[in-house]
């Protein structure tokens, strides 16, 4: 391993806002090598996978089967240079530290897998994290399944070599759904090295979850004990509209509103009638929008009841409240209706290092939107929820 893949160490966060609460980020992500990939995988995927591609006015493009290609910004000095640095300028300006918000997600420098990173962590005020990939979003992105299988292999090996000592860091292992006999395949291999949850897109092509041939999926999430997470924007190209309002319409259309599929095909189709130890999560997406889906879907399990089928036991909101969590980054709509989600559904997390993220003002931002909430809710919010699901140990002075 070379310096930028060695786990590293850290002491705990020094907080301040938050001092006596254990704050896990249940979505973070890491810079993956842009590499990666052309590296590690089998020699007849070598040319398929995302690579940097120079156009003939010298422009930079990351290049991505399935995605449209994303043109890189070079990154600007002061996010070469080393934290303890950059904190010095940017205090001396009167400031924090920030993201440069005129490039995408892909290219940041900040992120790396490297000491900066629990730098990073200690002044955000995060003790642990759940990381998700980057570049490894578009793992899913190619039609054909046999990429995918392909390349979530690469990054969960990477993962694990890079994190799999890490007290702080808990990477999530990318499986492939189109492919269900190596989906099952890789549960298994990723829960052998360690891992405690996996990753699956939102949508898959041509089928849907709520259908039993994923049952053997299922299965062996809950023989590993590990939950699911569908991140918000993977498996389809988010960058769907273009024109006026495109930005937007992609961020709250194409990349988060893609969550509620899962959430509904899982509550609504006996899955945890069958499968009672399986856990899921809709991740980077808000909590806002929960409290309406689970209202709808109780509308259509009473009014429709003569179309519904199977005939499931229970209303479907009674299934997300009791296996169901939705992660936040800045979101006073579903604080505000908490009670209707369930407080031990609702995740926090600073989505480190996309521009979208509350890093480096998480402190500031969980306190504000916690702060008419009770020491226990707060806790688990920031916190316990995740280190529950996610089977991160919480030091016994910070449990509740």
């Amino acid at each position: 391993m070379d310096a930028t893949t060695t786990p590293i160490q850290a002491p705990p966060a020094r907080k301040q806002a938050l001092k006596d609460y254990f704050v896990v980020s249940a979505d973070s992500h890491v810079n993956e090598p842009h590499d990666l990939w052309l590296k590690r995988i089998d020699e007849k995927f070598r040319d398929r996978v995302p690579h940097i591609k120079v156009d003939e006015k010298g422009r930079k493009w990351f290049v991505v089967e399935g995605f449209r290609s994303s043109m890189i910004r070079e990154a600007p000095r002061d996010e070469q240079v080393t934290i303890d640095e950059f904190k010095r300028q940017s205090e001396a300006a009167g400031k924090r530290m920030e993201l440069d918000r005129t490039k995408g997600a892909m290219f940041q420098q900040r992120g790396n897998p490297n000491l900066d990173r629990y730098a990073d962590m200690d002044y955000d005020g995060i003790d642990a994290e759940v990381l998700f990939p980057n570049k490894g979003l578009a793992n899913w992105s190619s039609p054909d399944s046999a990429l995918h299988v392909a390349m979530c292999s690469v990054y969960n090996d990477w993962a694990h070599e890079t994190f799999g000592n890490s007290t702080r860091s808990f990477p999530t292992a990318c499986v492939a759904p189109g492919d269900i006999d190596a989906c099952v395949a890789e549960i298994e291999r990723v829960a052998k090295l360690g891992f405690h949850s996996v990753t699956m897109p939102p949508l898959v092509q041509g089928t849907g979850y709520n259908l039993p041939e994923f049952d053997r999926v299922w299965s062996a999430l809950e023989e590993t004990g590990m939950p699911v997470c569908f991140h918000a924007g993977t498996g389809k190209d988010p960058r769907t509209a273009s024109g006026n309002g495109g930005a937007i319409i992609n961020y709250v259309v194409h990349a988060m509103n893609t969550v509620l599929e899962p959430c509904v095909q899982l509550c609504s189709s006996g899955v945890f009638e069958r499968h009672p130890g399986l856990n899921f999560a809709t991740i980077e997406a808000g909590v806002g929008w929960v409290p309406y889906a689970l209202w709808a879907m109780d509308q259509g399990f009473d009014k429709h009841a003569f179309w519904v089928s199977p005939k499931i036991k229970r209303k479907p909101s009674e299934y997300f409240r009791e296996h169901g969590h939705a992660s936040f980054q800045e979101d006073p709509i579903g604080i505000a209706l908490r009670d209707w989600v369930g407080i031990d559904s609702i995740l926090w997390g600073n989505d480190y290092p996309h521009i979208e993220g509350t890093w480096p003002y998480s402190e500031e931002v969980t306190s504000r939107l916690t702060k008419d909430l009770s020491r226990e809710e707060r806790a688990k919010i920031i916190g316990l929820n995740a280190a529950r699901l996610f089977k991160i140990e919480v030091p016994q002075d910070k449990r509740v």
